[in-house]
């Protein structure tokens, strides 16, 4: 290893390493607040909050290693940069891809790592910290009843409105559920106006005084009969103790591992595994559901009746080729006697409500099968996905942090959390559509991902060629064009309207020798059109103007003219998909349905003279030999209509006296 690489690599370590304890002490306090309700009040061993947490830091890795990468190229590279190391460097010939190159073969090694850890400690991680928080939510469940819910404690379910006093002891329209002896139903059920709870928090009795109440009492008959009566006996009480033995609930093993089969508890091969048994058990799952719609569908018992109403089989087979006949049109039931009729449509009626029952009640499971498959494909993906998330972020900060020569904590750790914060959340809304939508799952893992890469090849092509960050002048040349803003020192060309018609054309012809500039040749013309003179007409008074500008004026007001239709038609139809909206909300249907249908005649004849305005410009700039807007700007532009058709009209208009002033002889 070169001297340059070991001082480049040492630099680069003794940050990552620092940020990277900083951000994993910052998450982990951050899951600590997360997680305070379930570990406070359980009289829990310190021994078992530390094998809490380390449990937990492994599933930190995720977001805290990529901010990491990101944050340390930034100051490391902004801080070469600020120091003027990296003009050292370029001096002696050592480009950025050079300096980048040892540290380079590191990211790549880490990122490996990455996937490793990904793909064996973070599953292990999960299938712990998820066993021990199983355990830990057993212990002393009294501390933690919660108002307006039911909360189990052994075989009672308990639900107040409301509790009040220091320590929440008095609680208010409280609500028991007692089970019955199977565990299953609930025998008794308990309503007060106000109770208390007495005792201390560590002990293994809740002690629970209840006031002014009823306890009702389910009876279950020997007969079947008097059973669907649900008789109950009911009485009335002024105070009642419940005293609620603990000491099972809080007998719990907190290494007992029983759970281990959900989606980020597994690694690649358990994942692949277990994604094969999820579609083989669908594939199961969707013909069993398949063979159970046809025998509810009572289709024998239907043909039976359809084949029954003839008396001969000649007859019956005549039935049979009518209905199989898919080109058959008229009325079946034409074809049988009054009574049949009945008897069909009464079968055809409870066959399709059967189904119909059947199919709403699988769908509730289908949905929740396909969210958990989805899981399992976003889990296998997304250790994948980490390891290359790595190499490219690297990409991303190292050349910014070049680009904006900034090092240190204040700025790069700006640019660093808003980057970070774009990558993270848009991995959040591409998995939450694949989990709940029709958004690919595959695509999902990945999405973020390669949202950045883009990003980093752009980033590391400027930092190579020496570029700077962005080309404010391109940016704000176009925004003071459409604003009309004028710089200080610009020329004022008011002077120009005193001129008589034979002054203008001479100063257009022999504006050199008259002192003026080219641009002044251009706004003579303008005044001269404005007094609605033609050209053909100032040809003739001697202003030397080749013929081609003719058509280029043509084909740009041509264009001007498609272009405001586009854009009036845009902005009718984006307001009419508004109003839709209003009209749907506030139950206005009529006007709604009438809004909608407006809303996309008005997009689609927007979407025609769009492209004729396009096929208007690529004729323009075919014809004056210039190079058009960038394929990726007309794009854009499309959805967003509003803001690039001025873009548009100033770069037609620039052009336009570009060509112009190129004609002039």
């Amino acid at each position: 290893m070169k001297i340059l690489d070991r001082y480049i690599l040492t630099s680069y370590l003794k940050t990552f390493i620092s940020v990277f304890l900083i951000l994993m002490l910052i998450f982990v306090l951050q899951t600590i607040w997360l997680y305070i309700k379930e570990l406070a009040g359980k009289d829990l061993d310190l021994g078992v909050v530390f094998k809490f947490l380390f449990y937990m830091m492994p599933k930190l890795i995720p977001l805290v290693l990529p901010l990491t990468i990101l944050l340390a190229s930034i100051m490391v590279f902004g801080n070469f940069a600020e120091n003027y190391e990296f003009a050292a460097m370029k001096s002696t010939g050592i480009s950025l891809q050079r300096a980048m190159s040892g540290l380079s073969v590191f990211i790549v090694i880490l990122g490996f790592t990455t996937f490793l850890f990904s793909n064996n400690v973070i599953p292990w991680a999960e299938y712990n910290s998820y066993n021990l928080r199983k355990n830990i939510a057993k212990l002393k469940p009294a501390m933690l009843l919660a108002k307006g819910q039911f909360n189990p404690v052994g075989n009672y379910n308990i639900k107040f409105t409301d509790k009040s006093g220091e320590r929440g002891q008095y609680l208010h329209d409280v609500i028991i559920h007692i089970k019955a002896r199977d565990g299953k139903t609930n025998a008794t059920t308990i309503k007060a106006k106000n109770g208390e709870l007495v005792g201390k928090e560590s002990s293994n009795v809740l002690k629970l005084i209840l006031f002014d109440g009823n306890y009702y009492n389910d009876i279950l008959p020997k007969k079947s009969a008097a059973r669907k009566k649900k008789p109950f006996a009911k009485s009335t009480f002024e105070k009642y103790i419940i005293n609620i033995d603990l000491s099972k609930l809080n007998d719990v093993d907190i290494d007992e591992k029983s759970y281990s089969d959900k989606y980020n508890m597994l690694n690649l091969s358990g994942l692949d595994k277990a994604i094969d048994s999820l579609s083989v058990k669908h594939q199961t799952d969707y013909e069993s559901f398949a063979s159970t719609l046809y025998q509810r569908s009572n289709i024998n018992t239907l043909a039976k009746k359809l084949f029954s109403g003839k008396e001969n089989d000649t007859e019956q087979e005549e039935v049979k080729l009518i209905v199989q006949d898919s080109l058959y049109s008229s009325d079946i039931l034409e074809l049988f006697e009054t009574k049949s009729k009945l008897q069909i449509v009464n079968i055809a009626l409870n066959s399709f409500n059967s189904t119909n029952q059947i199919i709403s009640s699988k769908e509730a499971t289908t949905k929740a099968f396909k969210s958990n498959y989805k899981r399992h494909i976003i889990s296998f993906h997304e250790k994948l996905a980490l390891g290359f998330a790595c190499v490219i972020l690297f990409f991303v900060g190292a050349p910014l942090g070049a680009l904006i020569r900034k090092g240190g904590i204040g700025l790069p750790m700006v640019i660093a959390i808003l980057l970070f914060l774009t990558y993270h959340f848009i991995g959040i809304f591409a998995t939450n559509s694949a989990k709940n939508g029709n958004f690919s799952p595959i695509l999902a893992s990945w999405f973020s991902t390669l949202v950045m890469l883009p990003l980093g090849v752009f980033l590391t092509r400027r930092a190579t060629a020496d570029r700077s960050l962005f080309d404010i002048g391109n940016i704000l040349e176009p925004i003071k064009k459409v604003f009309k803003i004028k710089e200080k020192e610009s020329i004022d060309y008011n002077f120009l309207s005193s001129y008589k018609n034979e002054e203008l054309i001479d100063v257009i012809n022999r504006y050199e020798i008259l002192g003026h500039d080219e641009n002044t040749r251009f706004e003579a013309l303008k005044v001269l059109e404005k007094r609605t003179i033609s050209i053909s007409e100032l040809r003739e008074n001697g202003l030397s103007i080749n013929t081609d500008f003719d058509t280029s004026k043509t084909i740009a007001k041509n264009y001007r003219e498609h272009s405001i239709f586009a854009n009036t038609l845009f902005w009718i139809g984006t307001v009419l998909m508004v109003l839709f909206f209003v009209f749907r909300n506030n139950k206005l249907p009529s006007l709604a349905s009438a809004s909608i249908e407006l809303s996309i005649s008005m997009l689609l004849l927007y979407g025609i003279y769009y492209v004729k305005s396009m096929l208007n410009m690529s004729k323009f700039y075919k014809h004056i030999k210039r190079k058009p807007p960038h394929l990726v700007f007309l794009i854009l532009g499309f959805p967003f209509y509003m803001i690039a058709f001025f873009f548009l009209n100033v770069k037609i208009k620039e052009d336009l006296k570009l060509n112009c002033l190129d004609s002039l002889k």
